[in-house]
């Protein structure tokens, strides 16, 4: 019988071990197959408290080793199904069934990426899917965001800042999203938006160096130095559909104080949640909340 059992092994996640395990707490930590989720595509970390420069994989393994030694344990199965009906809760992984009696969800957010050939191979060199995270190597720099919607948006307003130029490729004949926001990128000489076009293929040798799209039937090449893949995420919260309540998104819904879900002794941390800007620094401050408020709810069960 665990205390605590939380799916997931990324910043929120192994930040949750590491409070929990501190906090006295008997505590598993289900990472599946691999460690680190989303962070582990960001080749380099400038912006995380204490860590001056690390790569996405660095980090997550400082954590990991902190938590284990605080006294987390980590087990390296996929959960694959949960019951929240039953006390102690229910979790199946493929060879195992655990009982816990809070359980920590952090199984985070699957962005969205366009699925053809040369994608896979310039992930992290030269292609990424946060501005926020990586927009600062691409200072003065040629960039494409690609994308139409909010997401596109809001990461081609963070690079407008950094970079010499950016260039929107979106499939629609309109951005969409908040009009101020989009009237603002309209405004910007930098900023230029191809409509109705799609991407074809990365180009570059060691890192990305073009993009080849297709506009009304043509094919033609753009010059770049760095793309991010902007078409949205979904939540990882498929293990607990119909049974906690999530928003119109598929994100967990939680207290903002807790990470609280609708399930008493259930909570949630990291991009699975309803939360704001997607940084390592703010899912391991979730982590470190729902692991304090499965303590307290230990002790005080409701």
């Amino acid at each position: 019988m665990q205390d605590v059992i939380i799916i997931g092994a990324g910043p929120a996640g192994l930040t949750a071990g590491l409070y929990a395990a501190r906090a006295g707490l008997n505590t598993l930590i289900l990472s599946g197959a691999e460690l680190g989720g989303q962070l582990l595509l960001t080749e380099k970390i400038e912006n995380f408290p204490g860590f001056p420069t690390a790569s996405g994989l660095d980090l997550i393994e400082t954590i990991r080793t902190q938590a284990e030694s605080a006294g987390a344990k980590l087990v390296r199965e996929q959960a694959i199904s949960v019951d929240l009906s039953l006390r102690p809760f229910h979790v199946q992984t493929e060879s195992s069934l655990y009982e816990t009696q809070t359980l920590i969800l952090a199984t985070g957010a699957k962005a969205r990426w366009l699925n053809i050939a040369s994608e896979e191979k310039f992930k992290g060199r030269g292609v990424s899917i946060c501005a926020t995270c990586d927009g600062f190597f691409y200072r003065g720099k040629r960039v494409a965001v690609i994308g139409g919607g909010s997401s596109a948006v809001y990461e081609a307003l963070l690079l407008m800042q950094l970079a010499k130029e950016v260039i929107i490729i979106c499939r629609e004949d309109h951005l969409s999203g908040d009009e101020t926001l989009i009237k603002r990128l309209q405004e910007t000489p930098s900023v230029q938006v191809i409509h109705n076009a799609e991407v074809m293929e990365f180009l570059g040798d060691k890192k990305v160096e073009a993009l080849k799209i297709l506009k009304e039937g043509q094919e033609s090449e753009i010059a770049l130095d760095g793309a991010f893949v902007a078409i949205g995420s979904d939540p990882d919260s498929g293990l607990v559909r119909g049974q906690l309540k999530l928003d119109e998104w598929g994100r967990i819904e939680t207290d903002k104080l807790t990470g609280a879900t609708s399930v008493a002794g259930v909570f949630a941390a990291g991009d699975v949640q309803q939360s704001g800007t997607r940084q390592a620094i703010l899912a391991a401050a979730s982590g470190c909340l729902a692991a304090l408020s499965a303590k307290e709810f230990l002790l005080n069960p409701k």
